[in-house]
């Protein structure tokens, strides 16, 4: 046990892949301490979908979209947490402090401009408990990327965890969301990069839902019937985010998936999956060590042909991180509850192995419950 205090901590999650909520309840000091305790996913319905993507890529924050959209986000999270603290048995009094990401509208960090929807200080009246929300937006403001934003939690857990020793050497944590990052991690303590690979669900979910209404292709099932047009996939490759220097970014939208609008469904399908996969296959040779083991977060991972994909195209063991006792579905909404307790500590949030930002960086915006 930490000799630090230890918080009480709910973080919550709402990814580009606009699933729904995540919410995760840990304790943890903010440094090496870390332990889950429960956690939960409540979906968006259908309407709430159609208002956040609605707004996707907007730039005006007076925009009554994007208001409306606010407000459904933080009503849907202040109930995710309602949920979770029943769930526990715990009352508004025994949480320190809620981590509050909020769900990305845009991501333009070259013109230092991140924007997650959420009302902080409403979710904190309504809750009657400490809020931190807005945790990108000072890294951005100070010259970083702003993303990944999670590779200390990451870091914190692998090592407190001993994972880079059962391993052999390091690892890296994949997660696999709307846009796919990597958190490599190696043998010493300052061995921490991070960066958006490339695209993850969000042009394979975006495809299958403009053309039949499903939010995802369960288990790859179309991809897996489909035939690769290799001759989009290497024009794809060849565009310039994928010989920028580390660290680096990409917003949900940086690809549309009109390039595969004549193909047919399941060439389409496979066709993105190849994307992504050859998309991180070539991250991996960013890294500066071979790494030995790749644990995959994220909802990627229940896509049996995406991780088909991966375990052919990555040198190291590539397993579902659940097979080393993480819930990947909580994994993103750990990390911002133990980023909130790093905020009300003032320690830093993203380093400039992590996000380019010039000096380690603290960040987010303390809402009182009272």
């Amino acid at each position: 046990m930490s000799e630090q205090k230890v918080y009480r901590a709910i973080g919550l999650m709402s990814g580009t892949s606009v699933d729904g909520v995540d919410a995760a309840l840990i304790e943890t000091d903010g440094m090496s301490f870390v332990k889950p305790l429960e956690s939960l996913s409540m979906p968006y319905d259908e309407r709430v979908r159609e208002k956040i993507r609605k707004c996707f890529g907007m730039r005006d924050l007076n925009d009554p979209d994007s208001a409306e959209a606010t407000r459904h986000v933080t009503h849907r999270h202040a109930n995710a947490v309602v949920e979770l603290m029943a769930k526990v048995n715990l009352e508004a009094e025994a949480i320190d402090v809620v981590g509050f990401h909020g769900q990305t509208l845009l991501h333009v960090p070259e013109e230092r401009i991140t924007w997650q929807i959420g009302d902080g200080g409403a979710l904190a009246r309504q809750l009657g408990i400490d809020v931190v929300n807005d945790f990108r937006r000072a890294d951005v403001r100070a010259g970083g990327q702003g993303a990944p934003f999670l590779p200390l939690y990451h870091a914190a857990r692998a090592r407190a965890e001993g994972l880079l020793e059962k391993a052999g050497g390091p690892i890296a944590i994949l997660n696999v969301g709307g846009v796919a990052n990597v958190t490599w991690i190696g043998e010493k303590e300052e061995d921490l990069i991070a960066f958006d690979t490339g695209p993850g669900n969000a042009l394979m979910d975006d495809y299958i839902y403009s053309k039949t209404g499903k939010t995802f292709d369960e288990d790859g099932a179309f991809a897996s019937i489909g035939h690769v047009d290799q001759a989009i996939v290497d024009r794809w490759m060849a565009l310039p985010y994928f010989v920028l220097p580390l660290p680096k970014s990409l917003d949900r939208n940086s690809w549309d998936v009109s390039a595969v609008g004549y193909l047919e469904p399941q060439d389409a399908l496979a066709t993105l999956a190849q994307f992504t996969a050859e998309s991180i296959a070539l991250a991996e040779k960013l890294l500066p060590e071979k790494t030995k083991l790749w644990l995959v977060t994220g909802g990627g991972r229940h896509n049996g042909h995406l991780m088909e994909k991966l375990s052919d195209a990555l040198d190291g063991d590539v397993r579902n991180i659940d097979d080393y006792g993480w819930n990947g579905d909580a994994v993103e909404a750990e990390g911002f509850a133990y980023l909130a307790v790093r905020s009300l500590l003032g320690l830093p949030l993203s380093l400039p192995s992590t996000t380019g930002v010039p000096k380690p960086q603290t960040g987010g915006v303390l809402h009182k419950a009272g």
